[in-house]
């Protein structure tokens, strides 16, 4: 199967250049993905174009993984309605190299004709002379034809302040990147999101208009759910890569909630089993829903891929504290406070549960678990309450600081789905981490 066969049965090609299909057929092609580290880390709208990138490796095409140290200090204006704040040298380039680490699981990069390359655009961005480039590049650029780039125009129709210079420019460093990644690396091709076809045909423009040669332009299709929404956008905010911004139990529960109306296009776009397996996968969809077969297979195998094989056993193992009341004893604090940052909470002091520890009906009218001893009481005679997924069998139990997780955490359930956490602390509340912070309240 070449790399257009596989993109066309996943749903993959939303566009591509004329001839850039035949320039695959001939051989071996060289093709590249940008990335600019705007943000410490990729989010799970930058997964497409790195699929790209993985089913042209495996097709025994060449890919290049470029990160924009150099245009990440300007801002793509591509579907933006105003300017990105600009970041400073250090804080890109410490960007940079955390996304330079997040694209090493997806690629090989250890030999052979096709392995991957990872290049960094400030290394030439960096080092050429303005007006070197105003005469050199600028001049291929007619600004009517600039202003006519959907990027461009969409932000003169309808963002809020226009459209800075600093942001104009961006089309020609792209476009540079290309032509020098072309000149330098033989890279012919340049894969993106369609989003990003203005930015990409204007660069084998300028390929062509100094070099006389053709280059080429893939484009993938850009993602919204069913509902219409932005594709990775939760009301959290956009799930991350990143493990300290979006957690692998998160992460893994982003994908394992997918609608079933959008699984089997993301079935096809993020699993890297055959055309077999993934049918498989649909007709399971379609005939057992129930099982959740799909769901759990593009869950589990993109979580491993991002997070590694720990990091998809710890979210599993906390999806099975919070909907299968799997007892809590595996997980750490930090693992609680995410699992039930969204659940009812309240605080205690230590010094409550230190020592002989404190009488479980107490705790739990105390705590706010009940609304009263009493009731706290029946729940426990009518088999209803449970104290880190484990029933409390005994009205007259002692809990003590030993029974919370890391000291910290109590996990107290009512029936099958009605959890309250109690954090204890000594007049200092805590974040995630153990890391103490100067306001009272729940963990977030």
């Amino acid at each position: 199967m070449t790399f257009f066969d596989e993109l066309r049965w996943r749903g993959m090609l939303a566009d591509a250049t004329d001839a850039a299909e035949a320039a695959f057929a001939e051989g071996i092609q060289t093709a590249y993905v940008g990335f600019d580290p705007t943000a410490s880390s990729l989010h799970v709208g930058h997964l497409l174009p790195v699929q790209g990138l993985v089913h042209l490796q495996r097709a025994g095409h060449r890919p290049i993984a470029l990160v924009g140290g150099g245009t990440g200090l300007i801002g793509d204006p591509s579907g933006k309605s105003q300017e990105r704040k600009l970041l400073t040298r250090d804080e890109v380039a410490a960007n940079a190299e955390a996304v330079r680490a997040q694209l090493e699981p997806f690629l090989d990069f250890r030999g052979g004709d096709n392995r991957a390359r990872m290049l960094n655009n400030l290394d030439w961005l960096g080092q050429i002379p303005l007006l070197d480039f105003l005469r050199d590049v600028g001049k291929h650029f007619p600004v009517n034809v600039m202003l006519r780039k959907e990027s461009v125009r969409r932000r003169l129709e309808e963002g809020e302040a226009g459209l800075s210079y600093t942001e104009f420019s961006y089309l020609l460093l792209q476009s540079y990147d290309f032509y020098r990644l072309f000149v330098d690396h033989g890279c012919g091709v340049q894969l993106g999101g369609q989003d990003q076809w203005g930015n990409i045909t204007a660069g084998t423009d300028l390929i062509r208009r100094i070099t006389g040669e053709r280059a080429h332009g893939v484009v993938f299709p850009l993602i919204t759910t069913a509902s219409g929404v932005k594709f990775g956008k939760t009301e959290a905010g956009a799930v991350w890569l990143d493990p300290a911004r979006t957690s692998p139990y998160r992460f893994y529960q982003f994908w394992l909630n997918t609608d079933d109306a959008d699984l089997p296009k993301y079935l096809r776009y993020f699993l890297l089993r055959d055309r077999g397996e993934i049918q498989g996968l649909e007709e399971s969809l379609r005939d057992r829903p129930q099982e959740r077969e799909a769901h759990e297979a593009l869950a589990s195998e993109i979580t491993e891929r991002v997070h590694g094989a720990t990091g998809l056993a710890r979210a599993r193992a906390a999806s099975d504290v919070l909907f299968g009341g799997a007892a809590v004893d595996e997980l750490d604090a930090a693992e609680i406070a995410d699992i039930f940052s969204d659940v009812p909470s309240s605080r205690m002091e230590r010094s409550a549960l230190e020592g002989e520890g404190m009488g479980v009906v107490a705790l739990l009218a105390d705590a706010g678990v009940t609304s009263s001893r009493g009731e706290a009481r029946r729940g426990i005679e009518q088999g209803g309450i449970y104290l880190n997924n484990r029933r409390v069998d005994d009205a007259g139990a002692t809990i003590r600081i030993e029974d919370a997780v890391d000291g910290r955490f109590l996990v107290f359930r009512r029936g099958k789905r009605r959890f309250h956490l109690v954090e204890l602390g000594s007049g200092v509340a805590h974040d995630v981490n153990g890391a103490p912070v100067p306001t009272e309240g729940s963990p977030s």
